[in-house]
């Protein structure tokens, strides 16, 4: 696991076994917020020793950005923490993570120490704000990415914990293309110190732009690539030849995932082209 000061009493924690997942905490004088966890065990038992005996608080809310299994398998290893999310995020850990679990657990015995838990708050809309110390850590919905998507936004240092709505390669797979655009958008517009994205490393203040502008540009070209492809009789060399190179993304990013979750993006727009032709 990597640590990282970020702000004062802000902390970032990254996974160095799986897609560098990363995970946040805001400390305060006697208890302390997580967003998200970290996808191995030992990883987020080493995040809570840290939070809990190095800095002296014990964790009082996790926050869950999302329903995926890699941010929330860590929430039972803070018991008596209450897990805050988007109602549709507890929907979603229903109907897919228990199952998820069950297949990791058949892979690989670590995860058998693991068990789903399951929000205790949830909202659809709005804000929820929670008063951490002297800081303030602002939950609301932030969608584009998966339906349930929330970020949680420190306000005094404006640090960002985005969850997978901001990430080095955005996906589509789950969510809207459009709605993701106007969810980076939105980012961008923040005036930000730091994004803290679901996997991958801390944005800096200097570099928001840029990646703000590296995201919008890959997923206009990969609507283009869909929207030909969907054109052609065999659509595979069009869709073949937009590596992820192609579209603008290093194929180095999070160790390699990126060129198998770029197809992914691919094949879905396509599929959704390809469907509206057919209306």
């Amino acid at each position: 696991m990597i640590r990282e000061r970020i702000a004062d009493n802000v902390y970032w924690f990254q996974s160095e076994v799986y897609a560098q997942v990363a995970a946040g905490a805001v400390i305060g004088h006697d208890w302390a917020v997580v967003i998200d966890t970290l996808p191995i065990p030992d990883e987020t038992l080493e995040m809570r020793s840290y939070i809990e005996e190095t800095l002296g608080v014990q964790v009082r809310y996790v926050v869950n950005t999302i329903y995926h299994a890699d941010h929330t398998f860590g929430n039972c290893f803070f018991p008596g923490a209450a897990v805050v999310a988007h109602s549709r995020c507890r929907e979603l850990m229903i109907e897919n993570n228990y199952q998820a679990l069950e297949a990791a657990q058949a892979g690989n015995p670590e995860f058998k120490r693991v068990k789903i838990v399951l929000p205790s708050i949830t909202f659809d809309s709005g804000t929820l704000t929670l008063a951490v110390g002297k800081r303030h850590v602002r939950i609301f919905t932030l969608a584009g990415n998966s339906p349930d998507g929330v970020a949680a936004l420190v306000r005094e240092d404006r640090v960002l914990f985005a969850g997978d709505s901001f990430l080095p390669l955005p996906l589509v797979i789950e969510g809207d293309l459009e709605e993701q655009e106007e969810t980076i958008r939105r980012i961008g517009k923040m005036s930000l110190e730091n994004i803290v994205q679901g996997h991958g490393d801390v944005i800096l203040r200097g570099e928001i732009d840029q990646a703000v502008k590296s995201n919008l540009n890959y997923l206009s070209t990969i609507q283009k690539v869909a929207r030909t492809a969907a054109k052609r009789k065999d659509p595979m060399p069009v869709l073949e030849e937009a590596t992820v190179e192609f579209c603008g993304k290093s194929r180095v990013l999070l160790g390699g995932l990126v060129t198998q979750l770029h197809q992914r993006n691919l094949t879905a727009l396509y599929r959704r082209e390809a469907a509206l032709k057919k209306k």
